[in-house]
């Protein structure tokens, strides 16, 4: 014993699952069926406009706003919110123009991005410190979708309502009715309450589809960095032969463009580093995109960059914002498959920044009105042309960083864009497309830094690396919307062979404790001859049933085996006797009936003594030279802490396996069994005269201590287990 270490006696009955149940009553619980829960939620639906209280409390979860603006601390947090609110604003008011290239859209949609579905977050966002907007992911996504139905080279499908429109204005009506129906799906699943379908997206699953949409993203840009006529391509493999492309056309080269976006990406590279390095002495971020973007603007009007050298610009601003317009149903039906990944990747990026600001910030948020946020955000902001918008990780960072306080900062930034739609979107006219590229890429570091977790992951759990690599190997050649299909099929492939082939274990007694561990792991441990502690770390289903069975197989006998040999051999010892050649020793020979001819199936019954004057010792030397494989165990302990369902197909395997040990004498012993899975055994009608629910125990020392009463020999050899008894019980 350890010197000072604390100590605890119990002195209680042993327990079995039949004995506990017996002296300690129940509490009877009704269990709700899914029938009980709709009627439960839509009552509540009802109950709801007659009940002030209730009605108010679904006021404030669908109107977040109504909740914390009743606490906004207007002087201490009214500057902080207008400082962030210009600062995200102006860098909004950037990435709108720069991703809307990655969506093969004319840029100025891209401040309609950064403006509506902004305004629609502020009613009914959870999060009070995402900057929502245009994602670069999510935009090369619907680029993908814009420039499948209407490519660079060669006519449109053909889709009801293209006609009389122009290139670009055919491209922007399929933007805007995916988005639509973006905006549908979030906001259907939302009101559905089914927020919790992004748990099946881990972190390594969108980290390694994030790099690969980085990679995506860098190549998508290299056309405009380096001055060249590229085609929009989509598709399985698209992102070859965009490289293809890029490389022949490479002697074509406009090198006004390849130095300005040099010294772009340097300069901006360099200031966010130091921005990042000296944040803590910063009262703000230096916002150097912004001030490189006026600069160049300003050097492309001076020096007439379009006309001298040839490079590409933004171009005509038209001021204000254009009319509603209503979805395209014939897109909807042609873009449906691809629209649901852009749902799921759009929440699914958003609700992880939010939730990271949230636990920074001590607030809560509500994955489902997430849902509902971005469903009506993006509906709302379709009408008006806009594309699809989620988050993006530095427009919040900077908003954040920044002093934001709530999404006051992101109603303030909307208003900066809107202040450049209506008024001074002509003073960004003259500025190159290379310098938007540039921006777009050195945005992308942090993402393109992820494949740093490739290492760690190998080293801690290679199936999370093996879900990493083949989700942005798939993505970069498959696309992203194939990508991710394939990511989260290895992710739930990679769980099934986990739970399918678990790490199974043989379990020892700690000394002088009721531990139990596994005995390869400790040095002092017991065992009780003749007694072994199977240990099942994972529920058992249909797809792992036979990985169990083999699992016990290897613990050095088959039953069925052993049940049939013996069964054989009992007939040969039954065939002697009858005829006169062996003899009991101690008890006359009984009178035997005829057994000529055994079915094959009576083999598996089990073994009949009942004619016989006496048991036979199975493992003693049998006459005649008969050879039955010896059982070294006559109990076998089944350790189900962790079996936490079982399905019906397992429930008979488990079965045919209790009634095999069973038949060759081994007593099996369930310890640990949760209620739930014990009751659907009593329901299922597994118990019989064999298979009996006293087998089963409350803990695994209970059931070693039953083992050892009934098997004394045990603790004569091995006295050392005396000391856990007394000391315990």
């Amino acid at each position: 014993m350890r010197p000072g270490a604390q100590q605890y006696v119990v002195a209680r009955p042993l327990y079995s699952e039949e004995s506990f149940a017996e002296e300690h009553e129940k509490v009877y619980r009704q269990r709700k069926t899914m029938l009980d829960h709709f009627v439960q939620y839509f009552r509540i639906l009802c109950h709801c406009r007659c009940d002030r209280k209730r009605a108010k409390n679904a006021a404030l979860s669908l109107l977040p706003i109504i909740g914390w603006i009743k606490i906004y601390k207007l002087k201490e947090w009214l500057f902080s919110d207008i400082v962030s609110g210009i600062s995200t604003g102006l860098v909004a008011v950037l990435q709108g123009l720069a991703y809307c290239l990655l969506a093969s859209l004319p840029p100025w949609y891209g401040l309609f991005s950064a403006f509506f579905p902004v305004v629609i977050y502020f009613f009914l966002g959870t999060s009070r410190h995402i900057s929502v907007g245009p994602f670069p992911v999510l935009c090369l996504m619907i680029g993908s979708v814009v420039t499948r139905i209407v490519p660079d080279e060669g006519p449109p499908l053909n889709i009801t309502g293209f006609e009389g429109l122009t290139s670009d204005e055919q491209r922007v009506l399929v933007a805007s009715s995916v988005t639509f129906l973006v905006g549908i799906m979030q906001l259907a699943m939302g009101i559905l309450q089914v927020g919790f379908v992004v748990m099946y997206l881990s972190d390594t699953l969108v980290s390694g589809f994030t790099t690969a949409a980085a990679i995506h993203i860098l190549v998508s840009q290299l056309k405009f960095v380096l001055g060249l006529q590229v085609p929009g391509l989509s598709g399985p493999f698209s992102l070859i032969y965009t490289l293809e492309i890029i490389f022949n056309k490479i002697t074509s080269t406009n090198v006004c463009d390849v130095v300005i976006s040099l010294v772009i990406l340097v300069v901006v590279f360099i200031v966010k580093e130091i921005n990042e390095r000296f944040k803590s002495k910063l009262p703000v971020p230096i916002p150097i995109e912004v001030i490189m973007t006026v600069i160049a603007c300003g050097v492309s009007y001076a020096f007439d960059f379009k006309k001298r050298y040839g490079i590409e610009v933004v171009g005509y601003i038209p001021k204000g914002y254009e009319s509603p317009m209503a979805p395209n149903l014939p897109i909807f039906q042609e873009t449906a498959v691809e629209a649901f990944p852009m749902a799921i990747v759009g929440f699914a990026v958003a609700f992880s920044v939010a939730k990271v600001y949230s636990v920074k910030h001590d607030y809560t948020i509500d994955g489902n009105q997430e849902l509902i946020a971005f469903g009506v955000s993006n509906i709302f902001g379709a009408s008006f042309k806009s594309f699809a918008a989620s988050t993006a990780l530095s427009r919040s960072a900077v908003q954040e960083s920044t002093g934001g306080k709530t999404q006051v900062a992101g109603l303030i930034s909307a208003l900066i864009v809107m202040i450049v739609t209506l008024a001074i979107g002509f003073l960004l006219e003259p500025l190159p497309k290379s310098v938007l590229g540039a921006v777009v890429i050195v945005n992308l570091k942090s993402m393109l830094m992820q494949v740093r977790e490739i290492p760690y992951l190998w080293r801690r759990d290679k199936p999370d690396c093996v879900v990493w690599l083949a989700t942005c190997v798939a993505a970069v050649l498959l696309g992203l919307d194939l990508g991710l299909a394939a990511g989260l099929g290895v992710e739930l492939l990679s769980v099934v062979l986990r739970v399918q082939f678990p790490r199974c274990s043989v379990l020892a007694n700690i000394k002088g404790t009721d531990v139990y561990k596994d005995r390869k792991d400790f040095i002092n441990i017991y065992e009780p001859d003749g007694v072994m502690i199977f240990r099942i770390p994972s529920p058992l289903f249909f797809a792992n049933i036979e990985f169990f069975r083999s699992k016990l197989l290897e613990l050095g006998f088959n039953p069925l085996r052993v049940l049939r040999k013996r069964n054989k051999a009992l007939r040969r010892i039954r065939r002697l006797l009858k005829k006169g050649c062996l003899q009991w020793t101690s008890v006359s020979v009984m009178r035997q009936r005829s057994t000529s001819l055994i079915l094959a199936h009576e083999l598996d019954l089990p073994t009949d003594f009942k004619d016989l004057p006496a048991r036979i010792n199975w493992n003693a030397e049998l006459p005649a030279n008969i050879v039955v494989p010896r059982v070294d165990i006559h109990s076998l302990v089944l350790d189900f802490a962790a079996v936490s369902f079982l399905d019906i197909s397992a429930l008979k395997g488990l079965k045919t396996v209790l009634k095999e040990l069973i038949r060759i004498e081994v007593m099996v012993y369930i310890v640990a069994c949760d209620p739930y899975v014990l009751q659907k055994l009593h329901d299922c009608c597994f118990f019989d005269d064999e298979v009996q629910s006293s087998m089963f125990f409350l803990t695994l020392h209970d059931a070693m201590l039953h083992i050892l009463e009934k098997h004394p020999e045990a603790t004569e050899r091995k006295a050392d287990f005396g000391k856990v008894t007394n000391c315990l019980f």
